[in-house]
Parts: C-alpha cells; sequence; structure tokens
C-alpha cells in the first residue's frame, strides 16, 4: 500500500470522519484534551510521594482526601445549576482555570499542609467543569456519533499515558519535590492555554443558550429548590437509573482496583515494583488498538451486546486475577490485556447509554446530580476494600466479581438505545 492509499484510508477511518461532522466544539475539545492529559499523566503516579517527601503525613493526605471529597460532592450538585446560569462554555472555562491552572500553581509552591489543602480545595473546581465540559462536547453533536466522540476522549486520555515514564526519568536523576514543582508549574501553563482556546474557539450550545435565557431571572437557591422536582422525575425513569447504577458499579470498581492491584500483585502474588509502570502502557496500547482497529466494527452490532461481552471480560479478568499462583507474571499480564479490552467496550458506551437516557432539556442538572451521587454513594467503598483487603487481598477483587455480574444482569435488562434527534 503506498502513502497515498494510506492518506486516503486514514481519512476515511470512521473516527477521522466523526470528527470532520462534528466541527466546532466536539472537535475542539478533543484536539486539546491532552493539553490536560500529558501533564496530569505526568504528574498522578508521584503526587502522594511529592506531600509525603515534604513532611505531609499519612493522617494529614487521608484528611484532605476526606475533605475535598465532602467538597466534590457540593460542588458536583451546583455544577448543573452554574452550567445552566453562567453557560456550558464559561463554566468550563471557570472549572479548567480554578480547578486546575489555579490549583496547579499552589502545588508547584506547596510545601506545609495548608497549601496542600488550599489547591486541593480549588482542584474541587473540575467537578463543576465535567458537567458543564460534557454537555459543550455533545450537545451540538449527533446523537449517533456519541460513542465516537467518548471514544476519541478516551483515546487522548490513553495516548497521555505514554508520558507518564518520563517523569520517572526526571524523578530518578532530580528528586521527586524539584521536579514536581516544575511539572505542577507546566501544568498551570497548559491549562491557562487550555482555557485561552476554550474561549476562542468554542462557542455557547443550543441548549446552553436556551437554559441561559431561562434562568437569567432565576435565584440560585431557587434553582436549588426545583430539584425537589426533578429527583422525583428522574427516580420514575428506569432508563436513567440502570445507566446509572451501571456507571456507580464501574466507578466502584475503577475505585477498588486503582487503589489495591498494586498492592495485591506486590504483596501476595511477589511481581517485582519494576513492572508496576509498565502495566499502565500495556493497558493503553491494548486500548489504543482495540478503539482504533476494533471500535468502529462494532457499529451494526446491537448496544447492549459489547457493553455486556466487556463486563463479561472484566470478570473473567478479575477470576484470573484471584487464581493466579504466586510469581505467575503470565497471569497478571493476561489480566491486564482482558481488562484492557473490556474497558475499550464498555467505558465509551457507559457514558453514552448515561447521556442516551436524559432528558436533553435537564442534561446540565442530571448530569450533575448524577456525578454528586455517583461520589457520594461510592465513597464509603473504599474503607470497605480496605477491609475486605485487610482480611484477605483477594476479597477486594471478589466484591469486584460480583459488581461485573450484577452490572450485566442489568444491562441485560435495558432496553436498546434509540439514536433519535432529540438525542435520547
Amino acid at each position: 500500500m503506498n502513502i497515498q492509499s494510506k492518506v486516503k484510508s486514514l481519512k476515511n477511518h470512521p473516527l477521522v470522519t466523526i470528527l470532520a461532522h462534528n466541527k466546532g466544539n466536539p472537535r475542539t475539545l478533543v484536539l486539546i484534551e491532552p493539553l490536560w492529559g500529558i501533564p496530569y499523566n505526568l504528574i498522578a503516579p508521584f503526587a502522594t510521594l511529592y506531600m509525603y517527601t515534604q513532611g505531609i503525613t499519612d493522617v494529614q493526605i487521608g484528611m484532605i482526601l476526606s475533605v475535598t471529597m465532602v467538597i466534590q460532592v457540593f460542588f458536583s450538585f451546583f455544577g448543573g445549576i452554574l452550567a445552566d446560569k453562567l453557560g456550558r462554555k464559561f463554566t468550563t472555562m471557570m472549572g479548567d482555570f480554578f480547578g486546575w491552572a489555579l490549583a496547579c500553581l499552589v502545588w508547584s509552591v506547596s510545601n506545609n499542609i495548608w497549601l496542600f489543602l488550599a489547591a486541593a480545595i480549588l482542584n474541587c473546581f473540575e467537578q463543576i467543569n465535567q458537567t458543564a465540559w460534557f454537555c459543550l462536547l455533545i450537545e451540538d453533536a449527533e446523537p449517533k456519533d456519541l460513542v465516537g466522540l467518548y471514544t476519541w476522549v478516551n483515546i487522548g486520555g490513553l495516548v497521555a499515558i505514554f508520558f507518564a515514564p518520563l517523569s520517572g526519568l526526571f524523578i530518578n536523576s532530580y528528586s521527586v519535590v524539584p521536579v514536581l514543582r516544575v511539572l505542577y508549574l507546566v501544568f498551570s501553563v497548559t491549562m491557562v492555554i487550555k482555557t485561552l482556546i476554550t474561549y476562542r474557539y468554542c462557542r455557547e450550545t443550543r441548549q446552553g443558550k436556551i437554559r441561559m435565557a431561562e434562568t437569567k431571572h432565576v435565584s440560585v437557591l431557587h434553582m436549588v429548590g426545583e430539584y425537589r422536582q426533578l429527583i422525583p422525575k428522574v427516580l420514575k425513569n428506569k432508563g436513567v437509573l440502570k445507566a446509572v447504577a451501571v456507571s456507580v458499579i464501574l466507578y466502584i470498581t475503577n475505585l477498588v482496583s486503582t487503589n489495591f492491584f498494586s498492592l495485591y500483585i506486590t504483596q501476595r502474588l511477589g511481581i517485582s515494583d519494576n513492572f508496576l509502570a509498565l502495566f499502565p502502557i500495556l493497558n493503553a496500547a491494548v486500548m489504543l488498538f482495540f478503539m482504533v482497529v476494533i471500535q468502529h466494527r462494532l457499529d451494526s452490532v446491537k448496544f447492549r451486546v459489547p457493553m455486556w461481552s466487556g463486563l463479561a471480560l472484566y470478570a473473567v479478568g478479575v477470576v484470573l486475577l484471584i487464581l493466579a499462583p504466586v510469581g505467575n507474571l503470565a497471569l497478571v499480564v493476561l489480566y491486564v490485556f482482558v481488562t484492557a479490552v473490556a474497558s475499550a467496550l464498555v467505558t465509551p458506551r457507559k457514558d453514552a447509554l448515561v447521556q442516551l437516557n436524559i432528558n436533553p432539556q435537564e442534561r446540565a442538572r442530571i448530569n450533575a446530580l448524577i456525578m454528586a451521587s455517583t461520589i457520594a454513594f461510592s465513597s464509603p467503598f473504599g474503607y470497605f476494600a480496605g477491609w475486605l483487603s485487610s482480611l484477605d487481598r483477594r476479597l477486594p477483587f471478589a466484591f469486584m466479581f460480583v459488581l461485573f455480574v450484577t452490572a450485566m444482569v442489568i444491562i441485560g435488562r435495558i432496553r436498546e438505545p434509540r439514536f433519535g434527534h432529540d438525542g435520547r
């Protein structure tokens, strides 16, 4: 195949076609996402160590996490109201600036508990950003393209993971604190750039303009009171409840896996710490291949089938990990491979499933309500998983298996989503 035919084939790839057809907000937001993803993945593995190295104790780190989780629920709850009153575009910019640019600037100079706490509280503005950002991404897009757009969002995050080892190389040469200070400062600058690009190239969505006009003379307190009518409507919508239940389950399983996978394979299976940095890269490589090469070939398959298959693969992967003999690296690698394929199947469809079941006229407030509820409902499970791990390190993963099977049952009972022009 010559170069011209390869270029033509690339242009005709369904994912490229989706960006070509969804100009404006979707294309802009997808293309600038690495400005967040790359510095975030450079910093994330060492953020806790950065605090600990500067004398922040385990108890103080836990206190910061507890305080910020409470504030995140509060910010998530009000995220929909702000997105309606101020607009999706402005609220997204505000979240990026205060939640990341300013927070990272404070993190870059933090050297005591109070500065770290201030930065973490500022970072809670990111919960406001999430509601508005998703509305800005999808509200003017074609409903049939939602899975593709969420696939692009996931691809942006996966590509950023490949940059993560760079920070390890710098830290080996210069130590944690000076490297993280520079990286946080760079992160702050990239988020200012991202905010300016959003201001220049994004536009307020049609639904955003409608909600801004409708809420212009409505007080925030009155809008909070309107949740009394909104919550019963959500609770009566079985499609939304099932989609949210699956979303909460996947949030909890991700919480458990993120916090206990490395502990399990090093402490129980005896796998060397040196392999820990390789697993996220393997996971990202498998997901990227699947999303770019295989994902679009499933468009003709019913929506539920890939999701159910992905959840089944998640369950199989957990069983492999539980049954892995001590020192067996091959089964751990197989677990990472299987769960990467599962994530590629499930994650974009899970996000799209929630949006396809939401009333577009109330998308911002319902999304905010879902986000706040997800964080609040999931918060006890970190402690619960820790308690299970203290009894037997296999038990958190047995708990994950039960959750995946539960999600499979729920997906088996949902209706096939309709990709109508109303977004439902």
